[in-house]
């Protein structure tokens, strides 16, 4: 067994394409951690657009990002589907050719996928009752130098408090509702849908927004293994345009506000079900996603924004830029193809 493999979780697995894998279809390999915003991808594999492109979907599912770094350097992961974190940024900076190539997801005002939950007993008690009562409390992140990791430092920020002011506890975003109500920890930094999941159990309150403190913020991006980048451009751009593609028909069916409206609504609502961890429909009609860009635009002054914090933090072993981690040439080119996009 290979690293990477070891760091993947169980919950591994390879869908055939929608009406099965033609033998021509090349497969791709995909990491993810199951998250909402991963709606594009499964989209693009429901409604057959990977297929469309000649393209053999395998989905690798691990607890955060981070851990996928190595495996999309060693080439044998040829697509990342997470948040950036301090590791890409460092394998970047040694030369390993990683490259995030379009937008996933943001968070922007009124729409996050990301909220600071803490324990109901503690706001209760008055032991929470602004950012500045974090100090001592239990912090759980997704990974170290994670993508969440400086929106735990700007919370912090606003209270006059240092990174050091709170204990970090480290575990996946589904493992967090139960260490809550277990009082395992005091206060958890989630995305959906495990947001939704810690509320409908009960026991915790939603004290914060990510947009609080980050008006808008580029949390998740799809990144290419410089091996596939490289080796075959062209299935990379394909892949480019069914993920756009499956972004597309997802936005095409939100409201003014985010929410699922009509029938569409309904199919991006049963094809989450299918294919995240929550098999409850009203899970994933009780939340609004975050921003999805249909055209796969980077918001970049965050992302610089969030290299600047790693970097204060000591996490950032090089002079490495924003420059060297971005790509926007197979975003670029499969826009050009499907045109910029217009709500139906």
């Amino acid at each position: 067994m290979t690293a990477w493999k070891a760091l993947a979780l169980a919950a591994t697995f390879a869908i055939a394409a929608t009406g099965g894998a033609m033998a021509q279809n090349r497969k791709v390999t995909i990491g993810n951690t199951l998250s909402a915003t991963d709606i594009g991808l499964w989209v693009a594999h429901k409604k057959g657009f990977f297929r469309d492109e000649g393209i053999d979907a395998e989905f690798i599912t691990f607890d955060s990002a981070a851990r996928m770094i190595a495996a999309a350097g060693t080439g044998e992961l040829d697509v990342v589907a997470g948040g950036h974190s301090a590791g890409l940024f460092n394998a970047v900076g040694r030369g390993i050719d990683i490259r995030i190539v379009a937008d996933k997801s943001q968070n922007v005002t009124g729409r996050s996928s990301i909220k600071m939950l803490v324990r109901k007993d503690l706001v209760d008690s008055g032991r929470y009752r602004s950012y500045a009562d974090l100090k001592g409390l239990k912090v759980a992140e997704a990974a170290p130098g994670g993508s969440a990791q400086p929106i735990v430092v700007k919370f912090l920020e606003k209270a006059g408090l240092g990174y050091g002011d709170i204990e970090h506890v480290y575990m996946a975003f589904p493992q967090m509702a139960v260490a809550l109500q277990n009082k395992a920890i005091d206060v958890a930094i989630p995305a959906e849908p495990s947001v939704t999941q810690a509320l409908r159990m009960g026991g915790v309150v939603a004290v914060a927004n990510d947009y609080d403190v980050y008006p808008v913020h580029e949390v998740s991006e799809i990144m290419y293994s410089g091996k596939f980048a490289k080796t075959d451009p062209e299935l990379a751009r394909k892949f480019m345009k069914a993920f756009l593609r499956g972004v597309r028909y997802h936005n095409d069916a939100l409201g003014p506000n985010g929410e699922f409206v009509g029938a569409r609504g309904d199919e991006i609502v049963a094809i989450a079900t299918e294919y995240g961890p929550f098999k409850d429909p009203a899970v994933w009609r009780s939340f609004i996603l975050s921003y999805c860009g249909p055209d796969g635009e980077l918001h970049v002054p965050s992302l610089k924004e969030d290299l600047d914090i790693f970097r204060k933090l000591g996490l950032i072993e090089s002079d490495v830029t924003i420059d060297k981690v971005i790509d926007t040439s197979f975003a670029t080119a499969a826009v050009k193809e499907l045109g910029p996009y217009k709500k139906n």
